[in-house]
């Protein structure tokens, strides 16, 4: 059996995809379920988080399995195999356990260095152990993450190359200013209870926010998240840096209320729907400013838009051009769209903005027509004479450019002063909370996954990288050769099992033959067979699960099992009852109490909502 991963990130694809592809709770069950019953795969473990959906497994064929977990992830993803396809990335054996000891040290996040990841690897672990689709290789594998995660926070500042997304989120919001000074004194509202809810409540209750709400559909899990913030930031003696945060909850139907209350709002729920539409903050913004809040114009942001008229240009038509050969109306639609002659009811032969455009032929045809008739004989209106020369020297240059360019000077555009936002939006959810369209109402500024992703993109890498890379490749060739000594276990196990039968089987039959010993004869002679027995296979028995623990020592356990004619029967009972002891020793290290002893105001987290990030 082999260790094989199939999933789809941030890095293989776009945010759209990675949201339609997400998984509930009751999928991911589903989907673990549904894997170990296909045939290829004996163990399987998902690890589901905002920006990544991995599926690990462990198979016995590579190409079989590699199709039977793509096809599994897309049917319980929603999103169809051939769509999906492009975007799934495959790991197995060694490269499986380097991608998965980077995800725990936060190398493969969209923020790097973020320890988050590590409490969603726990849950991860947890699920798979609670349904018994965890074996021996997963459970290795995760524990040994989890360690490798701690060791690379611990030993290395990889910590200073990014903070957790909600962090790194909040800085967006904030506009490059110290999100702590941003934050300080402003109302916040936390929709959601789950782990990334609850790491961004405390995120806002550290900053000194003045009053943090916790909606949540289930209100008991809102309450006891906000009660745990209010014992721990909330009112107490004074000390220098302490912070007072009033910290309550309320149920998801208080949510518009709380909208037009709320400067900052973080939302991150497990719902498949939007959580808060456009009319929806729309409605919050006019509840706060009393005014209703209006869509951004196209091309607001330069302060004016594309087709827009200018004013305040004198028109540059002298009246009718009658018998002139150009399509005036043409003209005036293409060779000076944008200009300021849009709507003038003549065109004029005087200047070159008039003529910008025209290809040399049309000018030359202008110009000749210019020079045969200059009388416009309506009452009162002459033609204004035309300087000939100056037409063919711009036919000249028409001829030579293609076009006479435009050679008036722009007017200068103002810009329109845009409002500081009243209502600041982080969306960490996946599938998004909060509809994308809010971010063209004024007064609102939404970050959510996409534009972190986006802004991530040019963060810089700490110097620490490097160091916790070179952890990750030591820990994976430690990794490897315990799986590789773990194999020949089972077989050293019943080489020693059988030996001891043979002692106990000799000494029988010499309590058959010699019924006269003694207790104490007896004890010395069964001893003594013993130690005889031990001695004969230490040697042999350390040196192959050192041999074994090498590459390409797989076949050190074959080799002992036609030696000593092993049953392979009773390799498998020794196997499967190693299994089972594991099994239960790892529920036990692996379990996850959130419970109150176990708050942690540095990295809260919560086990509800697992999966999710």
């Amino acid at each position: 059996m082999s260790l094989l991963v199939v999933g789809l990130s941030h890095r293989s694809a776009p945010v759209s995809v990675l949201e339609r592809a997400a998984l509930s709770a009751d999928a991911q069950i589903k989907l673990l379920q549904d894997t170990v019953a296909a045939e290829p795969a004996a163990e399987a473990a998902v690890l589901a988080t905002c920006n990544r959906i991995e599926l690990y497994a462990d198979v016995d064929k590579f190409h079989a399995g590699v199709a039977e977990l793509s096809t599994l992830l897309a049917q319980h993803s929603g999103v169809g195999l051939e769509e999906l396809t492009p975007y799934l990335y495959v790991h197995y054996e060694d490269r499986a356990v380097h991608h998965f000891f980077s995800v725990a040290c936060g190398l493969d996040s969209m923020v790097v260095g973020e320890g988050q990841i590590l409490g969603q690897i726990k849950d991860a672990l947890a699920t798979a152990q609670e349904l018994h689709t965890a074996g021996r290789l997963l459970n290795d594998l995760f524990q040994q993450a989890l360690r490798v995660g701690k060791r690379a926070h611990s030993e290395t500042g990889i910590d200073r190359a990014g903070q957790s997304l909600v962090t790194f989120g909040l800085e967006q919001l904030s506009s490059g200013a110290p999100a702590d000074a941003w934050l300080k004194g402003k109302r916040a509202l936390v929709i959601g209870a789950g782990s990334m809810s609850s790491l961004a409540a405390a995120t806002l209750a550290r900053a000194g926010v003045a009053e943090l709400v916790v909606a949540n559909r289930t209100f008991d899990r809102a309450e006891r998240l906000a009660t745990l913030l209010a014992e721990q930031y909330g009112q107490r003696p004074a000390e220098p840096d302490d912070v007072d945060v009033l910290a309550r909850a309320v149920p998801m139907e208080s949510v518009p209320d709380e909208l037009t209350r709320a400067d900052v709002v973080v939302s991150c729920t497990g719902a498949t729907g939007l959580v808060l539409t456009a009319d929806l903050v729309a409605e919050a913004v006019e509840g706060r400013t009393g005014a209703p809040a209006v869509e951004r114009a196209a091309g607001s942001d330069s302060g004016s838009g594309s087709g827009s008229v200018r004013s305040g240009l004198p028109p540059t038509s002298v009246g009718s051009e009658d018998g002139c050969p150009l399509d005036l109306s043409a003209a005036q639609g293409s060779a000076v769209q944008g200009s300021a002659v849009q709507g003038a009811s003549g065109f004029s032969v005087m200047g070159e903005a008039a003529v910008a455009g025209m290809d040399a032929a049309t000018l030359e045809q202008h110009a000749a027509w210019v020079d045969n008739g200059t009388v416009d004989r309506r009452e009162g209106r002459r033609t204004p004479e035309i300087d000939t020369d100056a037409v063919a020297a711009l036919a000249a240059a028409a001829a030579t450019l293609g076009r006479v360019p435009e050679r008036r000077r722009p007017e200068p555009v103002a810009e329109v002063p845009r409002p500081l936002p009243v209502l600041s939006l982080l969306d960490l959810a996946m599938p998004r909370d909060i509809d994308a369209a809010v971010h063209r109402l004024l007064g609102v500024r939404l970050v959510d996954i996409e534009s972190l992703a986006e802004a991530s993109a040019d963060a810089p890498m700490a110097a620490d990288v490097d160091q916790v890379r070179r952890i990750v490749s030591d820990e994976v060739a430690a990794f490897d050769a315990a799986q590789r000594a773990a194999h020949i276990t089972p077989t050293v196990v019943a080489l020693r099992a059988m030996a001891a039968d043979v002692v106990a089987s000799e000494i029988a039959r010499l309590d058959g033959r010699l019924p006269g010993l003694d207790d104490k004869q007896r004890g010395e002679i069964t001893q003594t067979v013993r130690r005889v027995v031990d001695k004969l296979l230490h040697a042999p028995t350390v040196r192959v699960k050192q041999l074994a623990a090498e590459p390409g020592g797989a076949g050190y356990a074959d080799a002992l099992r036609t030696l000593f004619d092993l049953d392979a029967e009773t390799v498998a009972a020794v196997s499967r009852a190693d299994d089972d002891s594991r099994d239960h020793n790892s529920a036990a290290l692996g379990g996850l109490d959130f419970g109150r002893e176990n708050f942690d105001s540095n990295n809260f987290e919560s086990a509800e909502n697992r999966g999710r990030a």
